[in-house]
């Protein structure tokens, strides 16, 4: 099946948050109902933008797999459609360090791919990428303190939204994230 598109971006090579920043810039010459293909590389690239069409109103048709090519098909919607919604309680990185270093109960939700998480990550935190958090939401308690983390903040924005909406009470979103941690890591890889 052919899939006929007005714009094709190449997002090829790039990490979160880049494939969204790109889209998010391109989509904006789009006209509402036109189509776009976003090819990429970066396997969290599936669930990044199927979140971020869904928090912006945007239509998303679909990814196909072409070899190591992810191809991810959106749908410009109308303006009225569309606004782009964040979570309201934010914590800065600097906060959720004291928090740790001050040993209070908290739960740290890291929503990177398990790579990334491999590669480097906060003590005690639990991993579930933002593209599983749908089917393993089971495996968080919706009255613990949920501090959400990924790479740069845009993940983690996407899946406090979505925890919210599903009932958990008490979600931050931790920004910038993990780029620019400073505190103790942990590596299995």
């Amino acid at each position: 099946m052919e899939v006929n598109v007005n714009r094709v971006l190449d997002a090829k090579g790039l990490a979160c948050p880049m494939p969204i920043v790109k889209t998010k810039k391109e989509f904006n010459q789009l006209e509402p109902g036109q189509v776009m293909e976003v090819q990429a590389t970066d396997q969290g690239s599936t669930a990044d933008i199927k979140a971020w069409a869904e928090s912006t109103g945007h239509h998303y048709l679909g990814t196909k797999e072409d070899g190591d090519i992810l191809k991810h098909y959106l749908r410009k919607a109308s303006e009225e459609d569309t606004s782009e919604t964040k979570h309201g309680d934010v914590m800065d990185l600097k906060d959720l360090r004291e928090m740790i270093d001050g040993d209070e109960t908290i739960t740290i939700l890291d929503v990177r791919e398990p790579a990334e998480y491999a590669f480097g990550h906060i003590p005690g935190s639990i991993n579930i990428p933002l593209g599983e958090l749908e089917e393993r939401f089971n495996e968080l308690n919706e009255e613990d303190d949920l501090h959400v983390i990924c790479r740069t903040g845009n993940r983690s924005d996407l899946a406090a939204q979505k925890l919210a909406t599903k009932g958990y009470k008490n979600v931050k979103n931790v920004v910038p994230g993990m780029n620019e941690w400073d505190g103790p890591v942990d590596q299995n890889h």
